[in-house]
């Protein structure tokens, strides 16, 4: 039944599946797979994005308190906020590229070596 929907409909589902489940839905068919492998690529590109606006929040927030517009507590609460925040956020990136890479998703050569040393990185520290 799943894969007899129109692709409006899969394109709506597919971007309400959780992160760990997505990879999943892909074994429906061909149209599912190639859905969730554009949600996945989203998904991939937003939490790179929302990573790069934070370290920059991280930055701002240190100038801040170079400049002594903050105190160091407030600055230490902050910053260790935003560092848990990212290390999630990473942890989540992560899980999405291993999976798009385990189930044939990533064919670029530059994006397929970038996800290797990622995961590489993360299973080092």
């Amino acid at each position: 039944m799943l894969d007899q929907l129109p692709v409006e409909i899969v394109e709506r589902i597919v971007t309400k599946i959780p992160d760990t489940d997505l990879i999943a839905a892909s074994k429906v068919d061909s149209m599912w797979w190639q859905e969730v492998r554009q949600e996945a690529y989203k998904r991939w590109k937003n939490y790179a994005t929302i990573i790069g606006n934070i370290y920059w929040k991280i930055q701002a927030i240190g100038k801040q308190f170079e400049k002594g517009d903050i105190d160091w507590i407030t600055f230490e609460d902050v910053n260790d906020s935003y560092k848990r925040w990212i290390d999630c956020l990473t942890e989540n990136q992560l899980y999405i590229m291993e999976k798009m890479l385990k189930n044939g998703m990533v064919v670029d050569l530059q994006e397929r070596e970038t996800i290797e040393y990622a995961l590489s990185e993360q299973r080092w520290g």
